[in-house]
């Protein structure tokens, strides 16, 4: 948060709910912080780094050497499993974390109005496209998502990512303005810090097999039965080393802010992002800004799902 930003804000203790307004610095319309405090303790997490993916019939087994980048030229098919939404229906894409799928989105697909579509985006390495290599750079997976879904990125719609798939998110956006694309009604991103901070944490691409299983425990949202299962985390390993090099190998390229709205969500207890790391974001837009802090650790969205996308819906209806 920068020094100049000046509070005008309420603390509502009945209803156990923290709201802090901010101005916002100048190019900004506005800031909104918001923590949720109440929610049930101990709370599971689900759909971890080698969660639902792992499960799915041991989709998520990475085909070939990690670090391959996938062939350009794929159909949107591949990328949207779910199928093909009209562009003239309002659609939210969902961008998954290290190591996780579609498939951790398929269950928000029930949960938004029968007007808004959820478009689970599958990148390769899982799932039905478990043959093909993992990207294992930022650059060329956004470079190769906006050549296969370029007409998608039209009429209204909006951009989610969580973890790297907000990294993915975020440089799709900036890809999008780059090439004169019809800009996202509103870009939502949770559990990440924001792009342009130094990246302070180990790196985790090169551990040695036990230690990678150990951080990836670390992180949470993991099933203690995959955790166990090696021939299974074996062969999710390469996945894994992949995404976390997306992630670990960036380099923020300044430009100018995007003039889209940006909202950004944390977990209370991740420990891949703190609250000033998710504040930061807010640097990186003209528009509104609005950060949301929940109950939970690196996973707690899927616990929340019902009131993040009541959210994120917000800007497609109508």
């Amino acid at each position: 948060m920068n020094e100049h930003t000046e509070h005008a804000g309420h603390v509502e203790h009945a209803g156990h709910t923290e709201h802090t307004e901010h101005t916002g610095h100048a190019g900004h319309t506005g800031h909104t912080e918001h923590t949720e405090h109440a929610g049930p303790a101990g709370h599971v997490e689900h759909a971890g780094p080698a969660g639902r993916a792992g499960r799915a019939g041991r989709a998520g087994r990475a085909g070939g050497a990690a670090g391959g980048v996938a062939p350009a030229g794929h159909p949107a098919r591949a990328w949207l499993p779910f199928g093909e939404p009209p562009v003239s229906r309002p659609r939210l894409f969902c961008f998954p974390s290290a190591g996780s799928s579609a498939a951790a989105f398929a269950p928000w697909r029930a949960l938004v109005p029968a007007g808004v579509t959820v478009c689970p985006v599958q990148p390769p390495g899982r799932a039905e496209r478990f043959r093909e290599r993992p990207y294992d750079r930022c650059a060329p997976l956004v470079e190769d998502l906006v050549s296969a879904l370029r007409e998608q990125f039209s009429g209204t719609y909006a951009l989610y990512g969580h973890s790297l798939g907000a990294l993915v998110v975020f440089e799709l956006a900036r890809r999008l303005r780059r090439l004169g694309a019809r800009p996202p009604a509103h870009l939502f991103v949770s559990g990440r810090a924001a792009p342009q901070l130094p990246d302070v944490r180990r790196p985790l691409r090169d551990l040695p097999p036990d230690e990678l299983i150990g951080a990836v425990a670390d992180i949470g949202g993991t099933p203690a039965d995959v955790l166990r299962d090696k021939d299974l985390m074996t062969s999710l390993l390469p996945l894994l080393r992949a995404d976390f090099s997306v992630n670990e190998t960036y380099e923020y390229r300044g430009e100018s802010p995007l003039g889209v709205p940006l909202t950004v969500f944390g977990g209370q207890r991740d420990p891949r992002a703190d609250r000033a790391e998710l504040l930061a974001w807010e640097d990186l837009t003209t528009e509104r800004f609005q950060l949301r802090v929940f109950p939970g650790g690196h996973f707690f969205i899927h616990d929340q799902a019902k009131e993040l996308l009541t959210m994120m819906v917000l800007p497609l209806a109508g």
